[in-house]
């Protein structure tokens, strides 16, 4: 393959990559087609399989594709609050218990947006793996928030914590016709925080 032609291939790969993170995020898995996939990034039906084997395969690809994500920004948060746990817990769970983010699925946390359609695709799907693989990454990440030094307890007050606050986000979306959404996310904001915790503007 030519050097222009190969750049080409790599751009429109990029493309389907981003669309369909932020696509299956705001969809679901089964919500949207190969063809709406390959439309929104401006391509037609027909290319899919010279870049992808199947969409499952692409499912996977952008489920870690949007994992990464949210772990940049949270890695880039925990870097801006130094040593200070508080700092840190501020950094990340304000903005993941935020309107910004209850109200953007497809550019947050997949933990959230794609954890019910994960749980529903067969145990050999690759989607499977991805999601485990970069929920781990958001735990260890949160465990650096605690102050606990038996590693087994952290961990498992970690993976509560961001259980708990995926939760909240995911009934904020489901009740956002409602009161009820805000105060799932003021009440979680404060169990994680202490009260009088603000509501940050950035997104998830």
């Amino acid at each position: 393959m030519a050097r222009s032609s190969r750049e080409q291939a790599e751009k429109h790969r990029e493309a389907i990559e981003a669309a369909s993170s932020r696509l299956f995020r705001e969809r679901g898995l089964n919500g949207i087609s190969v063809a709406e996939l390959m439309g929104s990034a401006g391509l037609t039906h027909g290319g899919f399989y010279s870049h992808f084997d199947s969409k499952d395969a692409l499912a996977a690809i952008a489920c870690g594709r949007a994992f990464a994500e949210s772990a940049q920004r949270w890695d880039r948060r925990l870097a801006e609050a130094g040593d200070d746990r508080h700092a840190m817990r501020e950094r990340i769970a304000g903005p993941y218990l935020s309107a910004r983010h209850r109200d953007d699925p497809g550019g947050g946390c997949p933990a959230v947006a794609m954890c019910v359609d994960v749980a529903r695709e067969a145990a050999d799907k690759p989607v499977r793996q991805a999601f485990r693989d970069g929920l781990q990454q958001l735990v260890a990440q949160w465990e650096r928030t605690i102050d606990e030094a038996d590693p087994a307890v952290r961990r498992r007050r970690a993976m509560a914590e961001l259980a708990a606050m995926t939760g909240a986000v995911m009934l904020a979306r489901a009740t956002v016709d409602s009161p009820d959404a805000d105060d799932f996310l003021a009440g979680m904001r404060e169990l994680i925080l202490g009260a009088g915790s603000a509501e940050a503007a950035e997104g998830g």
